[in-house]
């Protein structure tokens, strides 16, 4: 069982703890996810199994969707609605099209300092175990990209939105930042992410539903080579296949056109996937190789 496992993961848990029950339900030897979902975040985690396990990191760079719940008017510590009150303040009778005009104006390639609560590792300590014991310390700001962001309603002082980014953006600090130059603040009640590349919230499977078994033809299940299908594919001879297997680097002057720094899916003569490579320098450097 060598696949990805489109999950609904539910509220109230963390990342780690839905890839250990769906290993637990399964039956499998290795789980693993493809990016972080707080434990009140909904929606699509990718967890992929056994082999599957050996491509999560070429799913990471993959952009983002979410849909959002902001209340204005209330900052907190976490971004958060988990988190301690730390400033409250008046909610102007705000028009929606006010709010989208400040909204738009985070679109496009910006820079952005992750929250204290957060994964982010300092010295191989996670950031929100240092907030936890009232800590904070200085993160660098990094780029990410807005691609577009819908308010789909406003009930004040809550505000609905939906969020295509680039990977490593922070919705809570998105949202905080859109509070902020409303001069309300803000933080999130309730997040969902809605797709991760072409997988999507419908094709997702809850819990109770993967109980009850799935089959290779489930929507809520992609083989890797269907997950990297934006990456190119470089078909090889019996003689690459052993080489690349190897792990020596080919020559990539028979697969003309792919520039350098780019992923590739490495494939058989019968056009089976078993390796990962990246041209680099006139060549292709192999990045992982599958067993099956």
């Amino acid at each position: 069982m060598n696949i990805i496992v489109n999950l609904n993961k539910p509220k109230g848990i963390t990342s780690q703890q839905a890839v250990t029950k769906v290993k637990k339900m399964l039956g499998v030897r290795k789980a693993g996810h493809t990016g972080t979902l707080d434990p009140m975040a909904t929606g699509v985690l990718l967890v992929c199994l056994n082999e599957a396990t050996k491509v999560s990191r070429f799913l990471l760079d993959k952009d983002k969707t979410y849909r959002a719940r902001l209340k204005l008017g209330e900052r907190t510590d976490t971004l958060d609605a988990e988190g301690k009150l730390i400033d409250t303040r008046d909610v102007p009778t705000f028009t929606p099209e006010h709010i989208v005009r400040i909204a738009d104006q985070f679109i496009g390639k910006i820079m952005q300092k992750p929250p204290m609560y957060s994964a982010i590792k300092l010295n191989g300590q996670p950031l929100y175990k240092l907030a936890r014991k009232g800590l904070e310390v200085e993160r660098a700001e990094r780029l990410v990209e807005i691609y577009h962001i819908e308010i789909l309603q406003v009930d004040l002082p809550y505000v609905e939105l939906s969020v295509s980014c680039s990977k490593g953006t922070y919705i809570r600090t998105l949202c905080d930042d859109i509070g902020l130059m409303l001069g309300t603040g803000a933080h999130i009640t309730a997040l969902e992410r809605t797709g991760i590349g072409p997988f999507t919230i419908d094709a997702s499977v809850t819990f109770d539903i993967l109980g009850q078994g799935i089959s290779d033809g489930s929507p809520c299940v992609s083989s890797m080579d269907h997950a990297l299908s934006d990456l190119p594919e470089v078909m090889l001879d019996k003689s690459d296949c052993s080489r690349a297997r190897n792990g020596i680097p080919l020559s990539r002057e028979i697969f003309g056109g792919i520039p350098d720094n780019v992923y590739v899916r490495m494939k058989d003569s019968s056009g089976s996937l078993f390796g990962i490579g990246m041209t680099k320098n006139e060549k292709i450097i192999i990045e992982r190789n599958l067993n099956f």
